[in-house]
């Protein structure tokens, strides 16, 4: 970009935004390793709308950003002249406790959504394992946590979205109350696509009770088959289990399998109890979560990670295929996730041998529907594709969509699956 442009871009976004919005870009600002330019910051739809305009007219790339907890997931943009910064869109601006419904700026931790609805007893059902991440980046992301086995997804739960789109455009998708069904579904869209079709400002979450009393049981498997056929049992049971989940520290140790129970006090309990008979394998009760639950396997700024799925009946072909696919590599790889649903991350040291890494990342895509790598450092994903193998008429479509939203592919550009 030349100077002259560059000055006038920088102008532009601090004259209508405010010369104390607009900075330069830092080392820190960097999203995989590609600095931006500069860093916009602003604080709801409006403002988010008056910079994409500005970034239009000048053909600025722009990537947004919430906390930054997942900034470095997925490809690394092919370049980043502006970073939107929507942390100072903060804020629930309505809960309905009466509709279950909570509508909330995209910059809002979802600790903060959380704090504010249980004081009406109730959840936003995405129990999350990073404490910062902000509900657009968890839209971005489409990240949830165990409690997606029962609840649903971030697409399950999402009813309402305000995106402001690459020329500014302001869109607004779904409403307020549960049951809306107007038009295209677009907040399924959105969710997942890493800010490349435009940039969420708000949202509108269908909400849970909270439940009186919860337990957990929990058990220790040594083999992938006597784990998975846990998980099928308590999955298959009448208890209605909240979450499965699994944990394995390394490779060839234990399995542990917990799932949780929620509901009314005592008959709580007492569903954990008949489960833990149900399953056997010294099953027990506990009143709390074990230390693990709910995190991931690996460190969320400096380690690997990796998300690997199948369905749920294949999960004693995945364990297996795990094991071996570490043992082949070497790699002291740590495995944890929702054993109930097939979706499973493993993690791995920051340090790891890109080439064993690329091995094991071959290994697994061979064995399951798809195993893609978070996050990792730059060295390694310069050594593997993020997203793995598409077939080609997803792909086909995938762009379509991308060329629909974003015709200039300033949005984002390359993040995506297939470098869109």
């Amino acid at each position: 970009m030349p100077t002259k442009t560059k000055d006038a871009a920088r102008d532009a976004l601090a004259a209508a935004l405010g010369a104390e919005c607009v900075r330069d870009a830092t080392p820190a600002d960097a999203v995989s390793d590609v600095r931006p330019q500069w860093v916009a910051t602003v604080d709801g739809t409006e403002r988010a709308s008056i910079a994409m305009k500005i970034a239009a007219e000048h053909d600025l790339r722009v990537v947004p950003k919430g906390s930054g907890s997942k900034l470095d997931w997925g490809n690394a943009p092919d370049a980043v002249d502006l970073l939107l910064d929507l942390s100072a869109a903060n804020g629930v601006i309505e809960h309905a406790a009466g509709d279950l419904v909570v509508h909330a700026l995209a910059g809002t931790p979802i600790a903060e959504v959380s704090s504010v609805v249980r004081g009406a007893g109730q959840q936003l059902a995405i129990d999350q394992p990073l404490p910062t991440a902000t509900i657009g980046g968890i839209i971005a992301t489409g990240t949830s946590g165990p409690c997606r086995h029962l609840f649903g997804g971030v697409r399950d739960l999402l009813i309402g979205i305000t995106v402001v789109r690459a020329d500014g455009t302001v869109t607004t998708a779904g409403g307020k109350v549960v049951k809306n069904v107007a038009g295209y579904d677009l907040g399924k869209l959105y969710t997942g696509s890493f800010g490349t079709l435009g940039v969420i400002t708000e949202a509108v979450f269908r909400l849970h009770p909270v439940a009186a009393e919860h337990r957990w049981i929990t058990l220790e498997a040594e083999d992938p088959a006597t784990a998975a056929a846990a998980a099928d049992t308590i999955r298959h049971s009448q208890a209605m289990p909240t979450a499965i989940e699994l944990d394995q520290a390394e490779p060839s140790g234990s399995i542990t399998i917990c799932a949780q129970l929620e509901g009314r006090p005592t008959a709580t309990h007492a569903r954990a109890v008949e489960l833990t008979a149900a399953v056997g394998h010294g099953a027990a009760v506990l009143q709390q979560a074990p230390q693990w639950w709910g995190r991931y396997p690996f460190d969320p700024g400096t380690g690997i990670g990796l998300r690997v799925g199948v369905e749920p009946a294949a999960l004693p072909r995945l364990l297996a295929a795990v094991r071996e696919a570490a043992s082949n590599s070497g790699l002291p790889l740590a495995l944890r996730g929702a054993a109930g649903l097939g979706v499973l991350h493993a993690g791995l040291p920051g340090d790891a041998d890109p080439a064993a890494v690329t091995e094991l990342v071959a290994a697994l895509r061979a064995r399951s529907h798809y195993a893609v790598l978070v996050r990792a450092p730059q060295r390694v994903r310069d050594a593997i594709d993020p997203w793995g193998p598409t077939s080609p008429g997803l792909l086909t479509l995938m762009r379509r969509t991308k060329d629909q939203f974003d015709p200039d592919h300033r949005l984002a550009p390359g993040r995506f699956v297939g470098g869109i």
